[in-house]
């Protein structure tokens, strides 16, 4: 029995690791390309129907047939992290348009070096403070570029970081290793990028963070974390910029599902 367990353990380890950096970013670049051309034909080639967890858009499973990839979009800004321990990766997409604009999050998960889930944010007008213009200027002047080697913080400093801070809305007492300075950009609403920034400020306080999913890349220093935000379960991604240890931007998008989360005043996380 205990040999059956063991090959079993093994079995899934296989399956959950033996992915490189540049499987990753080809699989992105599909996805990518599936975006701005709607069709996606050759995307979903690239599934692994034997261990497939389904396609979702703000935490609903649906038929990948039927859901915004299907839509062209002329994206004018991405930015991914490539998770080759998790086998995972997460991509920041930006339609910067007057008339039909959209920030969105995605994950992809992979088995067997084919992709075995999908998991998007898909924000829009009426979303969490969502401001095209804010967002689209905002992402161009922060620095989410490769670290030194030698100066990069470990996965497990990366992920402890983005828990505290997640941590420190359901628990006030919760210690979160700020940088100084820390900038936030919240559905286009951004903090001060001066010196002397903070991200400390207006956090709320019992509510919380539910369902982490992550994909953490150590060269950038990032990890992005979807999850269950709130009571109401609202769709949400947290995406972290971690410099020594210490939180350097947080990005967020939160679909609600009503105007504006069904509130009159802003939200700060």
């Amino acid at each position: 029995m205990f040999a059956n367990a063991a090959l079993v353990l093994g079995l899934a380890a296989t399956v959950a690791s033996h992915c490189t950096r540049p499987q990753l970013v080809e699989a992105v670049d599909s996805y990518l390309a599936t975006q701005t051309s709607g069709k996606t034909a050759a995307f979903k080639a690239r599934f692994d129907n034997s261990t497939w967890l389904g396609y979702y858009e703000n935490a609903k499973k649906i038929d990948v047939d039927t859901g915004i990839l299907n839509k062209p979009l002329a994206i004018t800004h991405n930015r991914s992290l490539y998770d080759t321990t998790s086998c995972a990766t997460y991509t920041e997409v930006i339609v910067n348009s007057t008339t039909d604009p959209y920030v969105i999050g995605t994950q992809l998960r992979f088995a067997n070096h084919k992709i075995n889930k999908v998991d998007m944010i898909v924000t829009k007008p009426g979303d969490w403070l969502f401001n095209i213009t804010g967002y689209a200027y905002w992402v161009t002047q922060e620095n989410w570029g490769t670290i030194p080697e030698e100066q990069r913080d470990t996965r497990d400093t990366i992920k402890k970081a983005a828990d505290a801070y997640c941590d420190l809305f359901n628990n006030p007492n919760v210690t979160v290793p700020w940088g100084k300075p820390c900038v936030r950009l919240e559905g286009g609403l951004y903090g001060d990028p001066g010196p002397n920034g903070t991200c400390a400020g207006g956090v709320p306080s019992g509510v919380p963070l539910r369902n982490r999913r992550y994909v953490i890349d150590e060269t950038v220093g990032a990890v992005d974390v979807m999850l269950d935000f709130g009571n109401s379960g609202w769709p949400d991604s947290h995406e972290f910029r971690i410099e020594n240890g210490k939180i350097r931007y947080v990005h967020t998008m939160t679909h609600c599902g009503i105007p504006n989360c069904g509130l009159r005043f802003q939200r700060f996380d």
